[in-house]
């Protein structure tokens, strides 16, 4: 069967209505970003304040704890720097997987308009969370390495690689939950369940190598353990982690991506009209 040709007065047509679509997608995202900050950080500059409050009071309540029964923490000399660098990463997967698993109850009312599409409301969430989160670890990061004396040597394309990972893997485990949600209302408490345990099993409160065999095996499957070691690497050049693995993070990342694209675009209807 021969490929139809496209007549030269047809051609101007079909670039004027992918330029249409480009735009109405860019112009629904952006509307839908500024809804979600109107509705979850308010309309003053304290809902902002408070996302950078929470892992600072997390950060501060470990230094507290920990300093009183370590006198010097796994590495380095800073109890602060070695809790952030776990726990900022950790929040930012959780923060960016919590918010896409919710994207379409969220934007449920806007995408019965045509013009707003499931893609749109994933990708508005992904992109105001994510540079929300960067913004949150940069600030703490210069607070700490300027408040005290951390003695780490900043290593940015370690760090920006444990950011991408901690993304990659938000976006893919947001986007497949965004379609489980969506299906069952069971996997949203059995994924609360699961998710209890991911802040000690994630080695957010000590080192890789302290996990005794066969746990540290087990372990290795988590995915979470391969982004915080890889940004422990980039605040501490003698600390080698050589158990990361960022094509694995990636990998199932992309899985994870594929699949949830797949059912989303087969039964994102019937999620919105059906359940």
């Amino acid at each position: 069967m021969s490929t139809p040709v496209l007549e030269p007065d047809q051609r101007p047509v079909l670039t004027e209505l992918n330029r249409q679509r480009s735009f109405a997608t860019s112009r629904a995202i952006t509307a839908l970003m500024l809804r979600e900050m109107s509705t979850t950080y308010g309309r003053s500059p304290i809902g902002y304040l408070w996302a950078i409050l929470q892992p600072v009071a997390g950060i501060v309540l470990l230094t507290l704890v920990f300093s009183l029964i370590f006198r010097a923490p796994p590495i380095g000399k800073s109890f602060g720097l070695f809790y952030a660098t776990g726990l900022v990463p950790f929040l930012l997967y959780m923060e960016v997987q919590g918010k896409l698993a919710t994207s379409i109850q969220f934007s449920r009312q806007l995408l019965i308009y045509p013009s707003v599409t499931v893609i749109d409301a994933i990708l508005a969430r992904f992109i105001l969370n994510l540079l929300t989160q960067l913004l949150v670890a940069f600030i703490l990061f210069a607070a700490l390495m300027s408040i005290s004396e951390t003695h780490a040597v900043v290593d940015l394309a370690a760090i920006s690689l444990a950011l991408a990972m901690a993304a990659a893997l938000g976006l893919g485990v947001g986007v497949i939950n965004a379609f489980l949600f969506g299906m069952f209302d069971e996997w949203i408490r059995i994924w609360a369940v699961l998710n209890r345990p991911m802040f000690i099993v994630s080695c957010v409160l000590f080192l890789f190598e302290t996990i005794p065999e066969p746990y540290r095996g087990y372990l290795w499957f988590n995915p979470l353990i391969h982004i915080i070691g890889q940004m422990r690497r980039g605040f501490y050049p003698l600390y080698e982690a050589e158990y990361v693995s960022p094509a694995y993070v990636f990998l199932v990342s992309l899985v994870l991506l594929l699949f949830g694209l797949i059912f989303l675009k087969r039964y994102a209807q019937y999620i919105l009209t059906e359940t």
